[in-house]
């Protein structure tokens, strides 16, 4: 491991436990500083409600200031009772297609994630995913917290164990296959994150209107190797809220993630372009194994602050 990131393990890991509530409390008062949590859904009904009742009982209700100023669901097509639920549990729904209708909307989290920073309007947002189970609220004042109390910090991701059924630390495979070496190789400045593909983090809004979004699953890898271009490895940082439980993948999706990773560190490497961003896997079928071809995501958003509609609602 690099030297400087020893020092920054040493500087810029911390516990959410490190900055207690009241703290963060005071800082905001005195700062001014809003914040905007976000949660991209697509069919987490089972789930999303709890999550949005969990943050608005202990973030925003019954404080002296509320941590969190906005709680925004951006669902992104459910089939099911998504929207109905986070609704009643007091968050503000948005349906992704609602957002810059001009743009035909492309599936993928990350164009969730994009459209979102024209739905809200925080110095801070908050990307939590809609599909953990036993949330705490720590989940995001873990990762709010350097952002209110070090004006270095403009990136935060959370860090976290992963279990995988009864089996501690196993999660994450897509991490440890693909993400850990990838990043270990061409970028060891950020061989010091533990859950670079996390889906929870926040960010200064200041920095995520200057960051294209890869569409996809690569959304994660590519903010963070961005952030690291654009503001440095010292204005990045993460907090360890305990324990992460959330619905697993099958093989073939995890296959799926894995190629749009990949695919986004490699135009990150070279801008190229791949010569067949597809992926074929195999499903055993009564007459053995048959081929299905999955396109790769590709597609990435441009810098938020080069949006004209953004601008406009910017300078009103």
């Amino acid at each position: 491991m690099l030297e400087e990131v020893e020092r920054w393990l040493a500087d810029r890991s911390w516990s959410a436990a490190d900055r207690p509530l009241d703290q963060l409390l005071d800082r905001k008062r005195a700062a001014g500083t809003t914040v905007s949590v976000v949660l991209p859904a697509l069919d987490e009904e089972a789930t999303v409600g709890a999550i949005v009742e969990v943050i608005r009982r202990e973030l925003i209700e019954g404080l002296p200031v509320p941590l969190v100023d906005e709680l925004v669901v951006i669902d992104s097509g459910s089939a099911d009772r998504t929207a109905e639920v986070a609704a009643k549990a007091g968050a503000r729904v948005v349906h992704r297609d609602e957002i810059l209708p001009r743009l035909p909307a492309l599936p993928g989290k990350g164009e969730v994630l994009w459209r979102s920073l024209l739905a809200t309007g925080g110095d801070v947002v908050c990307f939590v995913d809609a599909d953990l189970r036993d949330f705490s609220a720590t989940f995001v004042s873990g990762i709010v917290g350097p952002l209110l109390t070090d004006p270095d910090v403009q990136f935060v991701k959370a860090t976290y164990d992963r279990p995988l059924g009864d089996a501690p630390g196993q999660g994450g495979r897509v991490t440890e296959l693909v993400a850990r070496p990838l990043l270990n190789l061409h970028w060891p400045q950020l061989a010091g994150f533990v859950q670079p593909l996390g889906g929870e983090y926040a960010v200064r809004r200041s920095l995520l209107e200057q960051l294209p979004f890869p569409v996809g699953y690569g959304v994660e890898l590519g903010l963070l190797v961005d952030a690291l271009h654009t503001v440095g490895l010292d204005a990045l940082a993460q907090v360890d809220v305990g324990v992460r439980v959330h619905r697993h993948q099958d093989g073939q999706a995890l296959g799926r993630m894995a190629a749009a990773i990949y695919r986004t560190a490699q135009v990150r490497l070279s801008r190229g372009h791949l010569v067949r961003p597809e992926l074929t896997q195999f499903e055993r079928g009564p007459e053995g194994f048959r081929p299905r071809t999955y396109p790769v995501d590709t597609e990435e958003r441009p810098p938020m602050a080069g949006v004209e509609e953004y601008a406009l609602r910017r300078v009103a």
